[in-house]
């Protein structure tokens, strides 16, 4: 039987516009608004590193400009309506979600210990009921405010001395939460403080849970593999992912199809049935920059298949070794990734300096896209609380 073929450029524009990059970078930016886009997008990864602007804020500000931090914050801390926790990575989460992430406490309650053990500090599974107690007693701790005289360890972040192993721990498996962050510590506390009670009420069955951990990453992917469902909350397996694949197919819920890749190669997947008859919107053809961490591209090999970009960062790799930069971003034209671009923020002088530009194969810095590019990085420079963008000598570069 012939599948169905779900054409490149239409797999392109459908999963941009599911993750709400098909269309202008406007609108509301806070409140409401700003957690029914993380909603949509599904989760916002955080990270640390602080080139230009931490990658949960460069997520929001790509998708909506007039986005300022402060109104994440409020919407985790003050408001509630968001939480943190782990996906494939640290990220910020609708709170309706929580009550599905119980069973990955209970999962990992076990799993843990047994990895951490011998590569955490020693003894911190010890520590468990020493740091509960420390909370509940004296309220909300970072990872410095236990452990008084406790060896710290000097391998590297995660050489932990052991009651910061415990208290990463406890977060882990949901015995504590994030409550707010200093700075980009984070600050815990005891769950029942800090997660709404409904949410915590919330306790759906190991079925349910499959069930909605699939379907809702089908609906934020548009079309997928069934280990590309397991992968997007990382909460189910691949064996799981490929009972509800089977399953849903034999109710009809979902189809099978093919999709086109960047170089007319096909994969098959599955999808709804009400999908191919869709016609996604062409995103608009102003660039874009975007995180590397950007849940349109955490899916590295998704991204490359898709639209034949291949990016790996390079944080770890040796400076005489990069190809690229330290920390470079994609940079989204319309529905291609068309370059990447080196660039950080000088906040001392309110400087953002460019250091490079790739473009893509078959990719020229033209007039017009020169200017777009220009507006993009003033935008980001303002964003970034900078005044002014810094172009240095030879930040135009051969294609990639």
């Amino acid at each position: 039987m012939t599948l169905p073929l779900i054409p490149n450029t239409t797999a392109r524009r459908l999963f941009l516009d599911r993750h709400a990059l098909a269309e202008a970078p406007v609108g509301a930016a806070k409140g409401a608004a700003l957690a029914g886009l993380i909603d949509r997008i599904g989760f916002v990864q955080v990270d640390s590193i602080n080139t230009v602007e931490r990658a949960h804020h460069m997520i929001l500000w790509s998708r909506r400009q007039s986005y300022q931090p402060a109104a994440l914050k409020r919407l985790v801390e003050r408001d509630r309506a968001l939480w943190e926790h782990w996906t494939h990575d640290a990220s910020v989460l609708p709170i309706s979600v929580y009550g599905h992430w119980k069973h990955r406490f209970n999962r990992d309650r076990q799993r843990l210990v047994d990895r951490w053990t011998g590569w955490q500090r020693d003894g911190f599974h010890h520590k468990f009921d020493e740091v509960l107690k420390r909370v509940a007693d004296g309220g909300p701790v970072s990872s410095g405010d236990v452990g008084e005289g406790e060896e710290r360890g000097k391998g590297g972040w995660w050489d932990w001395h052991p009651s910061k192993a415990a208290l990463e721990y406890l977060w882990r498996v949901g015995d504590l939460a994030v409550c707010h962050r200093d700075g980009f510590k984070k600050v815990y506390d005891l769950t029942e403080r800090v997660i709404p009670e409904a949410a915590r009420r919330a306790d759906p069955a190991p079925g349910e849970t499959l069930d909605w951990a699939c379907s809702s990453a089908l609906d934020r992917l548009g079309f997928a593999t069934s280990g590309e469902l397991a992968a997007y909350w990382a909460l189910v397996g691949p064996d799981e992912a490929k009972a509800w694949t089977r399953e849903a197919l034999a109710r009809g819920t979902v189809i099978e199809a093919e999709v086109e890749g960047w170089t007319g190669t096909r994969r098959k997947v599955v999808t709804r049935p009400e999908t191919l008859n869709i016609v996604p919107p062409a995103p608009p053809t102003r660039l874009r920059v975007l995180s590397p961490f950007d849940p349109a591209l955490r899916d590295r090999k998704r991204a490359e298949f898709l639209f034949g970009f291949f990016y790996r960062i390079e944080v770890f790799v040796p400076e005489p070794e990069r190809q690229y930069g330290y920390y470079v971003f994609p940079l989204l034209e319309g529905d291609r990734l068309v370059g990447r671009l080196d660039a950080k923020a000088f906040r001392d002088t309110a400087t953002l300096k460019v250091r490079g530009f790739w473009p893509e194969p078959g990719v020229r810095l033209g007039t017009g896209r020169r200017a777009r590019l220009e507006a993009e990085l003033d935008r980001l420079a303002r964003f970034a609380g900078c005044d002014r963008v810094e172009y240095l000598p030879g930040w135009e570069r051969a294609a990639a």
